[in-house]
C-alpha cells in the first residue's frame, strides 16, 4: 500500500520534469550524441559519409598541419582563461565585497551598471571596443594621455603579442558583472549572527572578511572558476566579431571555437568538413569535461574538506 501510494505521489513530479528533460535532450543530448557518432565518419571525394573509426582524431593529433592549428589555439584558450581567472574573478570578488558591505549608498545602482555589459551583444561591444582602440581615430589614446601614459598606447588588436590579451580583457570588462553577481549573493547570504559576533569579540572588518566571509563562500568561488573555465573554452563570439574567423593576426587569436567553425564550415579557401569539425568539437568536449573532472576530483574535495 504504501510503495503505491509513493509510486502515485511521484507521478506528478515526473510530469513536471518532462518538458525540461524533454527540451535537454532536443537540445543537448541528442546533438552532443550525434555529434560524437558524426567524428566516427569520414567523407570521400563524392561527398559519401562511411565510417572511420578514429582516423579523423588521428588526423588532428599527428598530421604536423592540423595539429599545429590544433595546439595553437588550444594554447590561446589557455592564456584566455588564465587572464580571466587571475583579472576578472579577483575583480568580481572585490566589488562584491564592496557592495555587500553596509550603508554603501547606491549600492544597487553599481550593480546595475557593473552588470549591464553583460546585456549587451557582443556585435555592439567588440564594435565599439574597435573605435575606442583604434590608432586613427579611437579615444583611447587621447584618454591615457590626460594621465601621462600617452606612450603606452600601441595597436594593441592589431598586433599578435597584444591581441589576445586585449580581447581577454574586453571580454573580463563585459562579463565581470556575471561572478560579482554569484559572489554577492554568496556574501549577503552569509548569517548575519556570525557577522555580528566577530564584531563583537572586537575583530576588524578586513579581519572579518579574510577569516569568516572568505572561508565560507569559497564553494561559490570554486564554481566561478569552473564557469569561467568552461565559458572561456567555448568562446567564440567575441573573437568572431572583432577579428573575423581567422583570428588574426597570424592567428594569434584563434580559439579552439574559431578553429571548430573553420573546420566545419570552412572559410575562404579553406573546404569546410562535417566530420572533421565533429572530431574537433569532440576534443574540446574531452578537454572541458576533463578541466571539470579535475576540479570535482581535486578542488571540489578539498573544498569540503576545509568546510568540515
Amino acid at each position: 500500500m504504501t510503495t503505491a501510494a509513493q509510486q502515485r505521489a511521484g507521478w506528478p513530479a515526473l510530469v513536471f520534469l518532462a518538458p525540461a528533460v524533454l527540451v535537454y535532450t532536443v537540445f543537448s543530448a541528442w546533438p552532443l550524441a550525434d555529434t560524437l557518432r558524426l567524428s566516427l565518419y569520414a567523407t570521400d571525394e563524392a561527398g559519401r559519409a562511411h565510417f572511420a573509426g578514429l582516423a579523423n582524431f588521428q588526423t588532428l593529433l599527428f598530421d604536423e598541419q592540423w595539429f599545429a592549428g590544433f595546439r595553437n589555439a588550444l594554447v590561446n584558450n589557455v592564456e584566455f582563461f588564465i587572464i580571466h581567472s587571475l583579472v576578472q574573478n579577483p575583480i568580481a570578488l572585490l566589488l562584491a565585497a564592496l557592495l555587500s558591505l553596509k550603508g554603501v549608498r547606491g549600492a544597487a545602482a553599481y550593480r546595475t551598471v557593473l552588470f549591464l555589459p553583460t546585456l549587451l551583444s557582443v556585435v555592439i561591444i567588440g564594435f565599439s571596443w574597435q573605435l575606442i582602440l583604434s590608432p586613427l581615430w579611437g579615444v583611447a589614446e587621447k584618454l591615457l594621455g590626460f594621465v601621462g601614459l600617452q606612450d603606452w598606447f600601441g595597436p594593441w588588436l592589431g598586433t599578435e603579442e597584444t591581441a589576445l590579451p586585449t580581447l581577454a580583457l574586453i571580454s573580463v570588462w563585459q562579463f565581470v558583472g556575471i561572478p560579482m553577481m554569484l559572489i554577492y549573493a554568496a556574501l549577503i547570504a552569509i548569517p548575519e549572527e556570525v557577522i555580528e559576533a566577530a564584531t563583537v569579540e572586537g575583530a576588524s572588518p578586513w579581519r572579518i572578511f579574510w577569516a569568516i566571509r572568505l572561508p565560507l563562500i569559497l564553494p561559490t568561488l570554486g564554481l566561478v572558476n569552473i564557469l569561467t573555465f568552461v565559458g572561456n573554452f567555448n568562446a567564440f563570439d567575441l573573437i568572431y566579431a572583432v577579428k573575423g574567423a581567422l583570428a588574426g593576426p597570424s592567428y594569434s587569436t584563434d580559439l579552439l571555437g574559431t578553429l571548430f567553425y573553420r573546420t566545419f564550415f570552412g572559410y575562404q579557401s579553406q573546404v569546410g568538413s562535417a566530420t572533421m569539425g565533429a572530431a574537433l568539437a569532440t576534443l574540446m568536449f574531452l578537454v572541458i569535461l576533463a578541466g571539470v573532472g579535475a576540479y570535482f576530483l581535486v578542488i571540489q574535495r578539498r573544498l569540503r574538506r576545509h568546510a568540515a
